[in-house]
C-alpha cells in the first residue's frame, strides 16, 4: 500500500506540468481573443486635463484609462479615484488651486455640489461584450472647484457642476458606431458669483460663460487671483483627437467617441490690475471611445448596449496607468486566464509533495524507524 501511494504521488507530480497548457488550450478554443493591435477595443477615462494651449510646451494630467480585455469581460475604474488631483504628484502637475470632484464625498459639510445632489460612486467601464462588440461608459457627478477662492465650504469654491453626466460609446457594426452624452443639470457660478442652473444647448452647440471669478489652476508669479477672471466653454467631444489620452489609447478603422469638454481661458491680472498672459486649460470629463475593423461582424449571442454591463466575465484589471500625455503606456494584459493554469500547476506540485512526504512517513513507521 505504501509503495502504491508513493508511486501515485510521483506520477501525479510528473503529469502536473501538462495540466496548465491543456487547460489553457481548452479555454482558448472556447473563447478566442481579439487581435490586440487591430481588433475591437474600447477605452474609458473619468477625467483628464491639458494645461496650456500649445502641446509642445504645455503639460497634461491623465487619470487611469480603462481598456477593454482581449476576451469578453470588462475593466472598471477603482472606487478610490474620487478627485483630480489624487495625490501630491498629480497636484504638482495640475497645480494647487483647482480640483475636480468625481461624485463621492464624506457628508453635507464636505460636499462640493449644490443641495440635493447625493454622494455617489462613479461608473467608468470599458468592456468587450460576448458578441465581441466593444463598449464604454463613464458616468458620475463632476464638480470643478477653485480652492484659491478660500471659502470655508467646498461648495462655495465650486465653479462648475455636471450633474449625472454620462458618456457612452458602442461599436456594434461599421455602420452602427455611436457616441452619446447626456446630463441631468448643469450648474455654473456666473458673473454675479452665484452657483445656478443653466441650460446646456443640444447637439453640437456649446455653452459659453464669460467673466467667472475664477483664477488659474496653478500659482502664477505676480498674479492676483482676486482680480483674475475666466471664460468657460462647455461642449461635447466630437472627434477622437479631442480626447486627452496616452499613446496606448488607440483608434481603428471605425471609431466612435464621446465626452464632455471644458475649455477655460483665464485672464490673469496682477495687484495693480495690469494684464498678464492668459492661461488656457482644457478638461475632458468622461472621455470614452470604441473602435472596430472595417470588416467587423459581431458574433452571435446578443448585442452591446453601450453601458458595459452585459459583459459575461467579471472585471479584469486592464488599464493604462495615470501619467503624462505622450508617455509610453503600459501594454495591456494579453490573456488574463494564464494565472489559472499556473495556479493549478503550483497547487498540484504542493499536494504532490505532501503525498510523497506522507508516503515516506508511512514507510518509516512500517520499518519501525
Amino acid at each position: 500500500m505504501t509503495r502504491f501511494v508513493t508511486k501515485a504521488a510521483i506520477l501525479a507530480v510528473a503529469a502536473l506540468p501538462a495540466l496548465a497548457p491543456v487547460a489553457a488550450a481548452q479555454t482558448t478554443q472556447t473563447v478566442k481573443a481579439v487581435d490586440e493591435k487591430t481588433g475591437p477595443v474600447s477605452f474609458a477615462n473619468v477625467a483628464s486635463v491639458r494645461l496650456g494651449s500649445d502641446p509642445q510646451h504645455g503639460g497634461s494630467l491623465i487619470t487611469e484609462t480603462q481598456r477593454s480585455p482581449l476576451t469578453p469581460g470588462q475593466s472598471k475604474l477603482s472606487a478610490d479615484r474620487v478627485a483630480v488631483p489624487k495625490n501630491d504628484g498629480e497636484r504638482s502637475t495640475f497645480g494647487g488651486n483647482w480640483e475636480v470632484d468625481l461624485g463621492k464625498f464624506g457628508g453635507a459639510a464636505t460636499s462640493p455640489y449644490p443641495a440635493g445632489i447625493a454622494s455617489r460612486d462613479h461608473n467608468v467601464v470599458a468592456a468587450l461584450q460576448a458578441t465581441n462588440v466593444p463598449t464604454a461608459v463613464a458616468e458620475t457627478n463632476y464638480a470643478l472647484r477653485d480652492n484659491a477662492r478660500g471659502k470655508a465650504r467646498p461648495v462655495d469654491n465650486t465653479m462648475l457642476v455636471l450633474e449625472s453626466a454620462r458618456s457612452a460609446a458602442d461599436c456594434s457594426a461599421p455602420n452602427k458606431a455611436t457616441g452619446t452624452t447626456t446630463l441631468t443639470r448643469l450648474w455654473v457660478r456666473g458673473e454675479d458669483d452665484t452657483l445656478k442652473q443653466v441650460t446646456m444647448p443640444a447637439g453640437a452647440a456649446s455653452l459659453s460663460v464669460k467673466n467667472l471669478r475664477m483664477g488659474a489652476p496653478r500659482v502664477i508669479d505676480g498674479a492676483d487671483p482676486a482680480k483674475s477672471l475666466s471664460d468657460v466653454v462647455v461642449s461635447r467631444v466630437s472627434s477622437f483627437d479631442q480626447l486627452i489620452k496616452q499613446d496606448g489609447w488607440r483608434n481603428g478603422d471605425v471609431t466612435a467617441q464621446a465626452g464632455w469638454r471644458v475649455d477655460v481661458t483665464t485672464h490673469v491680472r496682477d495687484e495693480a490690475n495690469e494684464v498678464l498672459p492668459d492661461v488656457s486649460t482644457t478638461l475632458v470629463l468622461g472621455g470614452v471611445s470604441c473602435s472596430i475593423p472595417k470588416n467587423f461582424v459581431a458574433v452571435s449571442g446578443g448585442s452591446g448596449n453601450g453601458n458595459g454591463a452585459t459583459a459575461t466575465q467579471p472585471p479584469v484589471p486592464t488599464e493604462v496607468p495615470a501619467g503624462y500625455l505622450g508617455t509610453t503606456a503600459a501594454a495591456p494584459s494579453s490573456d488574463y486566464r494564464l494565472p489559472l493554469g499556473l495556479g493549478l500547476l503550483v497547487a498540484g506540485l504542493v499536494f504532490g509533495g505532501l503525498a510523497i512526504g506522507l508516503g515516506r512517513r508511512r514507510t518509516a513507521r512500517s520499518r519501525g524507524e
